[in-house]
């Protein structure tokens, strides 16, 4: 695809802009698009996945709530010795365990980017089928608790019944 400005260079940057409720598309290459202004950054760096991870990793910065020295800023994987400050300019991690050991760090990262910090994804309805059946018994296992705690014991005792029926199900392989 050319750009739609020159036409004579390849698009290589997409833009979808939304004004005023009213949807424009934009194929642009990297020339047009800083002649427009539609790249961010300086120099020849334009905007990067990057900078967008090293933006949300320093967003309490930004809002002036800087850490205190020696907290999450010195924190260190045991393992690869990588830090977490080093982690927020790179957006990479050294090994499997910096997730364990920067857990508290990355709760409130994720929860700003994701809405919440653990997965609740699609799966698929026809290979999923004994995934939702799990799901739901420890649901009713919450509410079952629930109903416990506040003396409700005969809906308890329905929902008892309930999660026994699918376990059943379950483990029988009709999920």
């Amino acid at each position: 695809m050319l750009c739609e400005n020159c036409k004579q260079n390849p698009a290589t940057l997409h833009f979808t802009k939304i004004v005023n409720g009213k949807k424009n598309e934009f194929h642009l290459c990297e020339h047009c698009a800083k002649e427009k202004g539609e790249v961010i950054g300086d120099n020849n760096n334009g905007f990067s996945f990057h900078h967008l991870l090293s933006g949300l990793l320093s967003f309490d910065q930004m809002m002036g709530n800087n850490p205190a020295p020696n907290s999450s800023e010195t924190l260190k994987c045991n393992t690869c010795g990588l830090t977490f400050l080093q982690f927020k300019k790179t957006g990479k991690f050294g090994c499997s365990d910096c997730y364990t050991y920067f857990e508290n760090q990355l709760d409130p990262i994720f929860r700003r980017i994701h809405g919440n910090s653990i997965h609740v994804g699609k799966v698929p309805a026809r290979s999923g089928a004994k995934l939702h059946l799990k799901n739901k018994i420890t649901n009713l296992k919450e509410e079952l608790q629930q109903k416990i705690v506040k003396e409700e014991f005969e809906e308890a005792a329905k929902l008892r019944d309930q999660i026994r029926d699918l376990e059943l199900k379950l483990s029988e392989g009709r999920g």
